[in-house]
């Protein structure tokens, strides 16, 4: 009897394809995203019978990034699901983002038949290949009997250590193929990752207590380790000024104390400042990346570094630290505040008071003259209107805006490309992230350049009925590119005019979800409180100035001390060595 038939289902035969679904229901995952074809077809027959939540998006790209979304707002597997070919390629950018951010993800692609591999059959890719560099590990199933331990290895590869996704290429063949033997699936357990060396750790505890002037400089590492709750503690029981990057944010609450801001490019001055002049740097979960230190060689240049992070392959990759602490971030974490000093140094109390001063002094200001409406304070605003909305944001100048000006209780509440730089990122998102937390507000802010890149998801947040609640800042031009076309190009504007942009609102309405647009300073207040309140799904549309521009900011190649203002003439460089003391 071919298992595939009416008649093999209905005897009771169970075929690769539902095995694979019910193997999904027993790790846990409730939810996935994707969108039909040809070589996945059985699979997207055997979820008729399954207890999986489908979440059909409107392109594939979507599928990915609302898995990512999903995995970034739960902490959870996020699963995406394609066809062969054209389907599987559409996951790509989705993949290679969730990879280069630590997003643990699930893949599974249609592929044609194992007896066609190699043919060039229709709708035939080499997807094993190529996604091998965008993934922690690709398997390609050439038979039903390796599918208990692919699936199981997929989610525990996944999951553990620093998590990343996974791809699962799965032939047409194998997904009829008679899988009725086939045990029931049992997931792998995960390994745990080892405390740091106990003789390492007195290193730190030492180092920490013959610093002058440090600092602690926080990643996204601590979020993807569940550390959020260590490391508070760490932060307030030394006393230490913190910084922390874009993926880091919400390890702090943003009204910490001890909390300087953001560092790196488009960083706080406070943040830039204090890292420039450290004499030790406390890195916990971060990686110096590029938009973090500005010009690698003259970052910190007076530092020392403790580096501390899951990872150990980050540790000393770009700068070389003094005390290495690879292992369990949140158990290394304990140990070093274990052994803070109950009362700081003397060098360290006048350091605490000169952090405080460059806060208060740098603090951001919202009173832009005009009655144009400014990003910045109506990003401040939507933070304090919904202290604890999970915020989606896509690429470009209002995502260093959020960053710059919403303030976040956890890392898991801002969910922003970060290595990648997905511009369309955001909307997908969004809805993943609402299907995560479904009785959580999530806000989407997204720039009139990034919205369309994925606006075809406005059709699945209103086939869902997702309340997610949507920002578009409009400045009819691709923001962040104009704004270095015109510091560093000689204003030479080169395809950045969006200025044919459609009518957003009509568009939004549409697709059946209410829309509203302000373009001045005195609506704002209303129009926020009018779609946080809406019950279901809306999209307010702001225009700002297109001249805006995100500030500060560190000029390519230089320093984290030389930053522009707002008034690019005018360019402030404030060396480390001669800072005031």
């Amino acid at each position: 009897m071919n298992a595939k038939s009416p008649t093999a289902k209905a005897a009771g035969l169970r075929n690769g394809a539902a095995w694979v679904a019910h193997a999904l229901e027993a790790e846990g995952v409730d939810t996935i995203f994707g969108y039909p074809g040809g070589a996945i077809m059985p699979f997207y027959d055997a979820l008729v019978d399954s207890g999986l939540r489908h979440i059909l998006v409107r392109h594939e790209q979507g599928a990915a990034l609302a898995a990512n979304g999903y995995a970034r707002a739960s902490g959870r597997v996020g699963v995406c699901v394609a066809t062969s070919g054209p389907g599987a390629s559409n996951l790509v950018t989705g993949i290679a983002d969730a990879m280069l951010d630590s997003v643990p993800m699930v893949c599974i692609t249609g592929q044609v038949a194992t007896s066609l591999l190699g043919t060039d059959a229709f709708q035939e890719l080499d997807v094993f290949g190529m996604t091998m560099p965008i993934v922690k590990h690709s398997f390609l199933v050439r038979s039903v009997d390796e599918l208990p331990n692919v699936l199981a290895e997929a989610f525990r590869l996944a999951r553990q250590g620093r998590p990343g996704p996974v791809l699962i290429d799965l032939p047409k063949d194998v997904q009829v193929g008679n899988a009725a033997h086939l045990p029931a699936h049992a997931p792998a357990p995960v390994e745990g990752e080892p405390a740091p060396a106990d003789a390492t750790l007195a290193q730190a505890i030492a180092a920490i207590a013959a610093a002058e002037k440090p600092v602690i400089y926080g990643g996204g590492g601590i979020g993807i380790a569940d550390a959020v709750g260590p490391f508070r503690r760490f932060v307030e029981a030394t006393g230490i000024p913190t910084v922390l990057t874009l993926r880091g944010l919400g390890a702090l609450p943003g009204n910490h104390p001890q909390f300087l801001g953001m560092l790196g490019m488009h960083g706080t001055r406070a943040a830039n400042i204090a890292v420039q002049e450290s004499d030790l740097l406390v890195v916990v979960g971060a990686r110096f990346d590029d938009r973090a230190t500005g010009k690698l060689a003259e970052f910190a240049p007076f530092a020392r570094v403790v580096h501390l992070d899951a990872d150990a392959y980050e540790i000393s990759k770009l700068r070389t630290a003094d005390v290495a602490l690879p292992g369990d971030v949140a158990a290394g974490l304990h140990a070093l505040t274990a052994a803070a000093p109950a009362v700081a140094s003397p060098a360290q109390q006048a350091w605490r008071q000169r952090c405080d001063g460059l806060r208060e002094k740098h603090a951001a200001r919202y009173d832009a003259p005009g009655q144009d409406i400014y990003a910045p304070a109506l990003l401040k605003r939507l933070s304090e209107l919904s202290p604890d909305a999970v915020i989606a944001c896509d690429v470009g100048q209002h995502q260093m805006w959020v960053a710059q000006h919403c303030r976040f209780n956890h890392p898991r509440n801002h969910l922003t490309s970060g290595a990648l730089g997905t511009m369309g990122f955001g909307l997908p998102a969004a809805l993943g992230a609402q299907f995560a937390c479904p009785d959580r507000p999530v806000v989407l802010v997204s720039g009139d350049g990034s919205f369309m890149m994925n606006v075809q998801e406005l059709v699945t947040v209103a086939r869902c009925k997702l309340p997610v609640k949507m920002i578009l800042l409009d400045n009819s031009s691709l923001g962040m590119v104009r704004q270095w076309q015109e510091l560093f190009f000689d204003k030479r504007y080169s395809e950045i005019d969006l200025s044919d942009n459609p009518d957003f609102g009509a568009l939004a309405r549409v697709c059946g979800i209410p829309a509203t647009r302000i373009d001045r300073r005195a609506d704002v207040e209303g129009a926020l409180a009018e779609l946080l309140a809406a019950p279901g799904p809306g999209l307010l549309h702001v225009v700002i100035d297109a001249r805006a521009n995100v500030w500060p900011l560190v000029p390519p190649n230089t320093a984290n001390s030389t930053m522009l203002d707002s008034n690019p003439n005018e360019q402030r460089t404030e060396p480390a060595h001669a800072l005031p003391a």
